[in-house]
């Protein structure tokens, strides 16, 4: 019997730009964290960035399908200086997801992670999944999933630095024919409880 789709998950508000200061012995950024709130400026800047830096080719109604229903789950990070955007300064990073019903719970997708390569090394990855898992815990999401390259290990430590576990290996799963795990993160029951105490490996990967 197929399960009764549940109701959609609450949408919260967007919140407002967050402003993030990096400073080390040869860094120094002033770094700007918003939410997709603009087609005509932010749409362009997104794919520009996923068409420069990801393997897979995206449509414009692929980027509409994930920005026009979840907007509070795209997070760009913008750096000051270079082109302004509302005087944020100009785009170096963004993560696209969703949240919907997947047989009676909600579950979380990260569609797309990608920063500038003049801006990697900075955790920046991490602090747009971190914002986004954030958002997904608020509207109740259950659990979170994404596909990763089973050769890009940079991107594995990130998500499992975050708590994200290898759930199955996707064969051949890019059109270049690379393999693809599929990485789990199951939310806290209780604000507080580890994300890890509910993840378990359900195959083996060999």
């Amino acid at each position: 019997m197929p399960v009764k789709p549940g109701p959609p998950p609450p949408i919260p508000p967007l919140r407002p730009p967050e402003t993030v200061r990096i400073s080390s012995a040869n860094v120094h950024k002033t770094l700007t964290f918003t939410q997709y709130t603009d087609e005509d400026k932010q749409l362009p800047e997104i794919s520009t960035l996923i068409k420069q830096q990801l393997s897979e080719p995206y449509s414009i109604f692929t980027y509409r399908y994930f920005l026009n229903q979840w907007p509070q789950l795209t997070f760009l990070v913008y750096s000051s200086g270079d082109e302004d955007y509302d005087g944020m300064g100009k785009c170096i990073g963004t993560v696209v997801c969703k949240l919907d019903d997947h047989r009676g719970s909600f579950r979380g997708y990260v569609a797309m992670l990608v920063v500038a390569p003049e801006a990697r090394k900075l955790g920046l990855g991490s602090m747009l999944v971190e914002r986004a898992l954030e958002v997904m815990h608020e509207m109740g999401a259950d659990e979170c999933v994404l596909e990763a390259e089973s050769t890009n290990i940079g991107a594995l430590k990130l998500y499992e630095n975050l708590g994200f576990i290898r759930d199955k290996r996707l064969r051949r799963y890019y059109l270049s024919g690379t393999d693809a795990f599929r990485l789990k993160l199951c939310f806290p029951l209780v604000d507080g409880e580890d994300p890890r105490t509910k993840n378990r490996v359900d195959e083996e990967f060999i």
